[in-house]
């Protein structure tokens, strides 16, 4: 039986008047990868320091075994800034003796690309003092994976780490016999990780077997046996639970209680989007052109981050951008917001965008843009618009939106200068969803949201009909909201990834791989590099990836409606029998043109 590592006690935790934990008792053993959730603000982060002894609790008791190893990242680090990386992470170790120890090699690799760690100009050597916020962040966390410990506690350990580094770090902390508790709004991070959830509600923690998935599953099902059927329906969780269910089986694990109940929940749920009429009605407000590129050139200062990129972004897309750090994602989306301003009249270094005459763009920085600190929540909403149209009928005033963005009646009244930093984002998104655009640009939105704010957006982003453009790290969040990815390699061109993030990470391995190996003499790389193709083998391969692409966009509209269909038979067996060898046969379609279109995409 594993042994039991730290234990709460009847833990109570009062700040002001707000009790965060009311007689919470709770225990961590031998093995547990637990994952914390719940709203900004309702003790996640309280919780977890008590745990760790950082903080002390009002009442009740906290213990710990006698001889346990405890290792903690918080959201402030503790590293000395007179001292260089080398003396935090690694210590007095001879290079010898580190670089000869794979453990140390992984996590350098895992978390600096590198072990000459390319992202700092004096490698192990940098003195940490100067370095960004996000710097010092990867450093504590290399610090704390290197050391062995029984129990690790983490405070939002996928910030500032790019898909990558999330990836790796997942697997990493599945390897660790280590015990875990790890607070994130990373939802993907959370499934591949944790066995166990805690959800911190309301002074209370309830507990869930499985990772994030199985949570949704449990509480989703806990909702429908207590709330009448009316409420079932408006939930949001009922939504989130079709998006699972129906999702790629990858983002899923296996549920942990009756799969029957699951499937009567949802059974009269529609696919999340109705791709094919949000598309009609992007196009009605959009016209045909959104923005078309024309052998552009995106530089940032000298370096040229993008160069010959003909694309067009049209009415409807929903797109995500993923690409390593500096690879011109931002520099691009910010390109776009520039024509866009200047109505097409300023233009990026080289070629031509072409912007619509009926574009209204949104667009949502990492920067969260500074409000009067003196107005309220609803005024600073309100300034931007008293009603906003959501298409297909449906409208919300300043109040009702601002109510399904968390900000509930009474924090309406809310000067702005006392909200805390999630909440000034959620403010943000919130102002600029009010002005009613058609093209909204969000770069990095899940920064400071925490999950149940995530849901809440994206089931507002499920109904919304215009042009999208999605920047992220947060794996979920992508999958979630867009249709199509692209990325930037670093190479100063965009791909589109017909197999999404999984095919990302395989691009990048092997360019990571073929760094590291050795150099081929001249001879071997003219060998490889074959006959180059003449110039119209390159137009028809080129005109055969468009067509590929064209009919990709077909079979999801397809895919799309037999998923609906599928739905609304749930009953009839024999129907949903043949919708389903329907949708196998255009899955099967859609795996050959994929192969086709990384064939072609190669050659090109």
């Amino acid at each position: 039986m594993a042994s039991n590592l730290v234990n709460l006690e009847a833990v109570d935790k009062v700040y002001g008047t707000r009790a965060l934990l009311d007689g919470v008792s709770l225990g961590v053993n031998e093995g547990d990868r637990i994952g914390v959730v719940g709203r900004n603000g309702d003790g996640k982060t309280t919780l977890i320091r008590i745990l760790a002894k950082l903080e002390s609790a009002d009442t009740g008791r906290v213990t710990h075994a006698g001889d346990l190893r405890l290792g903690v990242l918080t959201q402030h680090d503790s590293l000395d800034p007179a001292a260089t990386i080398r003396h935090e992470v690694i210590g007095d170790l001879a290079d010898h003796e580190w670089a000869g120890n794979a453990k140390i090699r992984d996590v350098l690799t895992g978390l600096f690309g590198g072990l000459d760690l390319p992202g700092f100009d004096q490698g192990l050597d940098t003195v940490i003092g100067p370095l960004s916020g996000g710097e010092r962040r990867r450093i504590a966390l290399a610090k704390l994976l290197i050391a062995e410990q029984d129990l690790i506690v983490l405070d939002e350990p996928t910030n500032h780490l790019d898909v990558e580094g999330i990836s790796w770090l997942a697997r990493h902390l599945q390897a660790r016999r280590s015990a875990l508790v790890v607070v994130t709004h990373d939802r993907w991070f959370l499934d591949q990780v944790c066995t166990r959830m805690w959800d911190v509600q309301r002074g209370a923690v309830h507990e869930y077997e499985g990772g994030y998935s199985d949570y949704v599953f449990a509480r989703a099902e806990r909702e429908r046996i207590a709330a009448s059927e009316e409420t079932k329906r408006q939930n949001l969780m009922r939504k989130e639970l079709a998006w699972l269910r129906r999702g790629a089986p990858a983002r899923t694990s296996k549920p942990r209680f009756r799969i029957e109940a699951a499937n009567e929940l949802i059974a009269d749920v529609p696919p999340p989007r109705d791709n094919a009429e949000l598309m009609r009605f992007a196009g009605s407000r959009l016209g045909k052109t959104v923005f078309d590129l024309e052998d552009v050139t995106v530089q940032a200062g000298p370096k040229v981050l993008l160069k010959h990129l003909t694309w067009q972004l049209g009415p409807g897309d929903r797109v995500g951008l993923v690409g390593v750090n500096g690879a011109g994602k931002t520099s691009l989306l910010r390109a776009l917001a520039q024509a866009a301003r200047t109505e097409g009249e300023e233009q990026p270094a080289g070629g031509r965008v072409v912007v619509g005459k009926t574009v209204r763009l949104a667009y949502l920085s990492q920067e969260v843009a500074e409000l009067d600190p003196d107005w309220r929540v609803l005024e600073a909403v309100e300034r931007v618009r008293q009603r906003v149209d959501l298409g297909k009928g449906r409208e919300m005033t300043a109040s009702q939106l601002c109510e399904k963005f968390g900000f509930t009646k009474e924090k309406q009244w809310t000067p702005v200068g006392d909200l805390s930093g999630g909440e000034r984002r959620r403010l943000q998104i919130l102002r600029l969803l009010m002005d009613e655009p058609n093209v909204l640009f969000l770069d990095e939105p899940t920064n400071d949201l925490d999950i149940e704010t995530l849901t809440q957006l994206e089931d507002l982003l499920d109904g919304w009909p215009g042009s999208l453009v999605v920047i992220s790290h947060d794996r979920y969040f992508v999958e979630r909201t867009t249709d199509r990815l692209f990325a930037l390699l670093g190479d100063a061109t965009l791909r589109m990834l017909p197999r999404g993030l999984d095919e990302y990470l395989e691009r990048r391995q092997k360019v990571l791989e073929a760094k590291a190996a050795p150099v081929a003499g001249p001879a071997a790389a003219a060998a490889a590099a074959g006959k180059p193709k003449s110039t119209a083998d390159s137009r028809a391969a080129k005109k055969e990836l468009q067509r590929i692409e064209r009919r990709l966009d077909k079979l999801g509209e397809q895919e799309a409606k037999l998923h609906e269909q599928i739905a609304e038979n749930a009953t009839d067996f024999e129907k949903v029998a043949g919708l389903d060898a329907q949708l196998r046969e255009l899955a099967g379609e859609r795996d050959e043109l994929e192969m086709r279109w990384l064939e072609l995409a190669e050659d090109v």
